[in-house]
């Protein structure tokens, strides 16, 4: 009974849709948005033809890679930093969690006028510095890093709150022993702290890797239809939106995310199985 409801709401909410979704990828919806016809599978050889789709594929995976390290490396070692016995720390904590109670359309927004080539202020910055603007979301070459970064920044708290979580778990005696023994910080770190929390670190990495293959809000709010860096920066999440919400073709768009949850089940198992490589090996 206890279980009932989020049970209920996981059926409701996920499942069903998953199916749904499958269901949806065998039709073509009909003339202005209405109706569907089914076509088997030829919304899955249109998709795997499609460069757009490859494309997005690229994009989304380059995103993940550089925002799911860095947010987990920099919130580790905020965790740590903030773990010890400092003035203030309970508002630095605060202030770092405070990105995540914002909206993501906001943030967008802000980055999106902080970015500007004209006007922004880390623009702004850099002329007065002596360098050149850069075209941070307009520059099809860095476009993905630049949002990617909005990524980092908005997650390093969440991740940072977690990270505390786990450190709290390890017993101080740990590190009275290896101070006896004469470890350094760096070394207790490496040999006490990453292997101990390693299990607050695979859900982290898990849960961010998951969240970055479903990129959306940020490209949507900071890139433009008509910005010259959208093919390198569009994820599968979006063009999932493009052609179910834009285009109204909802079975070409379900497709697309039926390949997403192919590759996240496939990304997910990996890391499962090397959790459990690392579990036996320690």
């Amino acid at each position: 009974m206890f279980i009932l409801p989020t049970v209920i709401g996981l059926i409701i909410l996920n499942i069903i849709p998953i199916f749904r979704t499958l269901y949806q990828s065998f039709f073509k919806t009909g003339a202005f948005g209405k109706g569907n016809i089914f076509v088997g599978l030829e919304n899955y050889r249109k998709m795997f033809n499609d460069e757009a789709v490859w494309q997005a594929l690229i994009n989304t995976f380059k995103y993940a890679i550089v925002e799911v390290p860095f947010s987990i490396a920099i919130a580790l070692v905020l965790a740590v930093l903030l773990n010890r016995e400092i003035k203030g720390r309970t508002i630095y904590r605060t202030i770092y969690f405070l990105p995540m109670v914002a909206a993501p359309a906001a943030i967008a927004m802000v980055w999106r006028w902080l970015y500007n080539s004209e006007f922004g202020l880390i623009n702004h910055i850099l002329n007065s510095l002596g360098l050149p603007s850069v075209n941070w979301i307009s520059d099809p070459k860095i476009a993905y890093i630049s949002i990617a970064i909005v990524g980092i920044w908005s997650v390093i708290g969440y991740n940072m709150i977690l990270f505390l979580a786990g450190l709290q778990e390890i017993p101080t005696d740990y590190y009275e022993a290896a101070e006896i023994d004469g470890a350094s910080a760096v070394k207790q770190f490496f040999s006490i702290t990453i292997p101990l929390i390693s299990p607050t670190m695979f859900f982290v990495t898990v849960t961010r890797v998951i969240a970055a293959l479903q990129v959306f809000d940020s490209i949507y709010m900071m890139i433009g239809i008509t910005n010259p860096a959208l093919y390198k920066t569009q994820s599968l999440v979006y063009l999932f939106y493009k052609y179910s919400f834009v285009e109204y073709n909802r079975g070409y768009g379900s497709a697309i995310v039926m390949l997403l949850l192919a590759i996240i089940m496939i990304i997910t198992a990996i890391q499962v199985i090397c959790q459990k490589k690392w579990v036996n090996y320690n």
